[in-house]
C-alpha cells in the first residue's frame, strides 16, 4: 500500500512501545492504560474540552495504516475498545463512546502508526465544535490511573 511517512520518519507510537521518552515525542510511560505483547492503549496528548481523558489503542508492531493492519491485530484492537468504552462508561459517566480511525493524509491521519481513538462524549458536550488543546501530563496520568482501575476490575490484566 502506499505509505506516506517521510523516509526519516521517527514513530511516537514505537517509541512508546520500546519505551524511549524523547523530544520527539510527548508519550510518556505513565500514560499507558493496558498493555500486552500485540496490543496497547493510552491516553492521548491532547483533549477536547469537554471530553478529557480519550484513548489510543495501537498494534505494537508498526502498521501505517487500516490498509496493512492484520486481522488478528484488528480484532483484538477492537475487542480492547470495547472494555476501554466500558471502562469510560463506569469511570467518567459518560453519556457514550464513539471510535474514530484516520487512514493517509485525505482522511486525517497525523501520526503514520494505525491507531484507533475511544473518546468519551457527553450530551451536548459540543464535540463537533470544540478545539482540541494540550492534555497535561500529570492530567493524563490520573486518568490513565482511574481506566486501569476499572479495567482491572473488569478482570483485564495491565500488563501481560
Amino acid at each position: 500500500m502506499n505509505k506516506h511517512a517521510p523516509s526519516a520518519y521517527i514513530c511516537p507510537f514505537c517509541l512508546l512501545i520500546q519505551e524511549k521518552e524523547n523530544s520527539h515525542t510527548q508519550l510518556k510511560q505513565s500514560d499507558l492504560v493496558f498493555q500486552t505483547e500485540n496490543i496497547t492503549a493510552f491516553m492521548a496528548t491532547r483533549k477536547w474540552t469537554n471530553n478529557k481523558g480519550h484513548v489510543l489503542i495501537i498494534p505494537n508492531k508498526h502498521f501505517e495504516n487500516i490498509y496493512d493492519l492484520p486481522l488478528v491485530l484488528s480484532s483484538k484492537i477492537h475487542s480492547l475498545s470495547k472494555d476501554i468504552a466500558l471502562a469510560m462508561k463506569a469511570e467518567y459517566q459518560c453519556d457514550g463512546v464513539i471510535l474514530r480511525q484516520h487512514n493517509e493524509p485525505a482522511g486525517d491521519q497525523h501520526i503514520w502508526h494505525y491507531h484507533l481513538h475511544v473518546i468519551p462524549r457527553y450530551k451536548n458536550d459540543n464535540f463537533h465544535t470544540s478545539e482540541k488543546s494540550p492534555f497535561e501530563i500529570h492530567e493524563r496520568a490520573k486518568y490513565a490511573e482511574r481506566l486501569k482501575g476499572q479495567l482491572i476490575g473488569m478482570g483485564n490484566k495491565i500488563k501481560e
